[in-house]
């Protein structure tokens, strides 16, 4: 027999859990689907394994810190900004600092607690986790979807992609979210690293590798005009130059 849900979500990182959350209080069938065999494997060694969770700054700082179309997140950091985040989070038993840069942590340097406050906010909501399974494919229903997994079908009334993207494939971001919303008719553009290392001409850099510093400031420039800079902690790498 096929499981009927409201809504499944395919992912359990922290969006997965975060949509997961906020659905089942307002009273929907949950049900998150895992490829891997615990929720937030990539949340628990982002920032060093210290979890950067936000930047405690305003809207208008983050949209100019956007890369491109600021715009388009315009309507969803206005009706859940960072300090939402943050009081959320705290209201699940995990106390926050801020850093230098604005950077928010967890007060107790460990990424895992965060993890573990988005899985106990979904369950005290009542949305269901099922984990190392594997979906292969969406297809359409009159009634909704029908979810193709290793380990049988599951209908839903709403499906949520929250697989990731494909910059990590070793957590469960193999871009399997890009195939599933092809096949559901959306067009894709070619995804790009937006924070990436730096490759070098020149080859002592490569000599320095491992060597880290602090308080470092970088300026890109062409024909005299500043492309982009910044300021922070830097890497040599056996390519070139990396950092947060």
């Amino acid at each position: 027999m096929i499981k009927q849900y409201d809504i499944v979500v395919i992912g359990a990182g922290a969006a997965g859990m975060m949509a997961a959350q906020k659905a089942a209080e307002e009273g929907a069938k949950v049900l998150i689907l895992e490829r891997n065999e615990k929720a937030g494997r990539k949340v628990a060694i982002t920032g060093k394994g210290r979890c950067n969770v936000t930047n405690n700054s305003d809207v208008k700082t983050l949209q100019e810190n956007m890369v491109t179309n600021p715009r388009f997140v315009l309507s969803a950091v206005s009706r859940f900004n960072a300090q939402d985040l943050m009081q959320r989070i705290e209201a699940n038993g995990v106390p926050l600092k801020t850093e230098r840069g604005a950077r928010v942590f967890p007060q107790s340097d460990k990424a895992f607690d965060i993890v573990d406050a988005l899985v106990r906010a979904c369950r005290k909501a009542h949305a269901a986790f099922q984990f190392q399974t594997t979906v292969t494919g969406i297809e359409k229903t009159e009634d909704g979807f029908l979810i193709h997994t290793g380990n049988g079908e599951i209908a839903s009334r709403r499906v949520i992609l929250a697989t990731g993207g494909i910059s990590y494939p070793t957590t469960g971001s193999t871009g399997d979210g890009y195939r599933f919303a092809e096949s559901l008719g959306h067009r894709i553009h070619s995804p790009a690293g937006g924070l990436v290392p730096l490759t070098t001409l020149e080859h002592w850099p490569k000599e320095l590798m491992g060597l880290s510093l602090k308080n470092v400031g970088v300026k890109v420039t062409r024909s005299s005009k500043v492309l982009f800079k910044d300021f922070g902690e830097m890497l040599f790498t056996h390519f070139g130059i990396s950092g947060p």
